[in-house]
């Protein structure tokens, strides 16, 4: 796969098509799964309170996922990301319901670079809480 997105057609402030995520306890199993992170955090309701946490919250990682995808969806191609990185401000506290959490993530051209590089900026939100800081992603255009 290439890059869809001609650098040339994207300036700073261009904003990224947002998305909503949803996040059940059913994700958060199945991610465990395939990461091998089996924190009870992540599952054990009764675990995650004991060690003051006000309910099972989604491993960072995934919530992590979830917001680059914003990104790569845009760009066409994941294997354009060159480098991404966040720090983890607030964890996503997920309900054991019908409906579990929502992650909103957007996203804004933040700089061009050189060799037809963007830097991406993303905001990712839980429950009206900034969950990621510093998110950050820079990408190869076509």
């Amino acid at each position: 796969m290439t890059a869809s997105k001609a650098y040339e057609s994207v300036e700073v402030g261009t904003e990224l098509p947002a998305r909503s995520f949803p996040v059940t306890r059913a994700s958060l199993v199945q991610y465990a799964g395939a990461s091998g992170d089996f924190n009870p955090i992540h599952w054990n309701e009764r675990f995650a309170r004991e060690v003051g946490l006000p309910d099972v919250i989604a491993h960072g990682m995934f919530t992590m996922a979830e917001a680059i995808r914003v990104v790569t969806d845009w760009v066409g191609d994941p294997g354009a990301v060159v480098e991404y990185g966040v720090r983890f401000t607030k964890p996503v506290v997920v309900p054991d319901d019908e409906t579990g959490a929502t992650v909103e993530v957007g996203g804004k051209v933040a700089a061009k670079l050189d060799d037809n590089l963007v830097r991406v900026d993303l905001v990712a939100m839980s429950d009206g809480k900034k969950v990621l800081g510093m998110s950050r992603a820079v990408v190869r255009l076509a």
